[in-house]
């Protein structure tokens, strides 16, 4: 079984090794004494990954706003790690993953953009571990409007390192011995600020495409034994709003000061592409506006409708596929699918590329110390964005 994982990588000529001099950059790194960074020990951060995550490079925390003009509204902050201080542009570290381009995943191993020194050890969140962060705090407001937003680059230390199905379980009334500490302080303001980001998601009309992801069961021995439907809990839309509006805040603060910006676009559909999901919508009772132009609300009322329909799932999956594919790209379309005006990658700079660039072009930008973006890159963004928009698609 292991051999199939193998034949592919090989015929998509993935690099499933990393060069010695990679790895040589990687022998004497640690974590960064507190120096000039912010620090943010003192706020709970936690981080919810699944059960079988590895790396650990999203934290996050919430609590009530406490400035009075802003009533029932919140703080959220969002600390990523921060891997800019460590890949620097142009060392042999940052070759290797631009070529990469990102971390590919396969059912029974992880092909990963940085080596393990960094991916599991430095750049990780772990619980109770000092860790270098550049996080961004943000306020909204009752309505899931972002107020404004602060970049900082600092020193961590995560709470406690949560899954998906413990934080649910916790929220549900049934709490453990790691969870339960944390309810009034950490959980509850969390599920309360997603409350009020998920109010604005559906408000906004983001596509709804809630298909159901599988996943392939793979046991001690490196053989597939079966498929299963990965559950979607509240914790996992949680974390993932969190991410949305950090990468958001990551766009906006880059054109605030007018910085290049690796933007993540998604094009309108296609009136051709539209057309024939048309034809195939008929056979169900369904279809679009005849003009051939839909937008997320349309495409909205549609899915609403399909859910009702015992073969639901095949209209989501042909909405889906009529749908332009997600790029990166410096100049700026906005994105459709999540019916945003900007948008960039900020929030997994362990596993893309595009988020390590957003990363060096805030520390630039914002005067964060070194690791920024440097001349160099600000002329190439074109020509990274459409090398890794490749990579993303092998």
């Amino acid at each position: 079984p292991k051999a199939i994982s193998l034949m592919a990588l090989y015929e998509a000529n993935l690099r499933p090794f990393f060069p010695e001099n990679v790895i040589d950059e990687t022998t004497d790194m640690d974590v960064p004494q507190l120096g000039k960074r912010t620090d943010l020990r003192d706020y709970p951060l936690v981080t919810i990954d699944g059960a079988d995550a590895r790396d650990f490079d999203d934290a996050v925390f919430a609590e009530p706003d406490s400035d009075p003009k802003n009533p029932n509204g919140y703080h959220l902050i969002v600390a990523i790690a921060d891997v800019a201080h460590y890949v620097r542009a142009g060392s042999e570290l940052d070759k290797e993953a631009y070529l990469r381009g990102n971390s590919t995943y396969f059912p029974d191993r992880v092909l990963p953009m940085l080596p393990e020194k960094l991916s599991n050890d430095v750049c990780s969140l772990r619980p109770n571990e000092p860790r270098a962060t550049l996080a961004v705090h943000m306020w909204i407001d009752d309505a899931g409007k972002l107020l404004r937003h602060k970049f900082v680059r600092g020193l961590m230390l995560s709470r406690a390192r949560l899954t998906y199905e413990q934080v649910q379980r916790a929220r549900e009334g049934a709490p453990d011995d790691t969870t339960q500490p944390l309810m009034d302080r950490v959980i509850t303001p969390l599920y309360q600020a997603w409350k009020i980001l998920d109010q604005a998601r559906i408000k906004r009309g983001a596509l709804d495409l809630d298909l159901p992801e599988r996943k392939i069961i793979v046991n001690d021995q490196g053989e597939m034994t079966g498929v299963a439907v990965r559950e979607r809990l509240d914790s996992h839309k949680l974390i993932e709003e969190f991410m949305i509006l950090a990468n958001v805040a990551a766009a906006e603060a880059l054109e605030a000061k007018t910085t290049p910006c690796i933007y993540r676009i998604h094009d309108r559909p296609t009136g051709e592409k539209l057309l024939s999901a048309n034809s195939f919508l008929d056979a169900f009772g369904l279809s679009l506006p005849k003009g051939g132009v839909a937008g997320a609300h349309q495409l909205n009322h549609l899915l609403e409708k399909a859910k009702k329909l015992p073969m639901g799932f095949l209209v989501s999956e042909i909405i889906l596929r009529s749908q332009a594919q997600a790029v990166y790209d410096p100049e700026n379309i906005g994105h459709f699918g999540l019916a945003l005006t900007r948008y960039a990658h900020f929030t997994s700079p362990i596993r893309r590329y595009a988020d390590l660039m957003v990363h060096r072009g805030l520390i630039r930008a914002y005067h964060l110390g070194d690791g920024g973006l440097t001349d160099h890159e600000m002329v190439k963004m074109a020509e990274i964005a459409e090398h890794i928009s490749g990579t993303e698609r092998t």
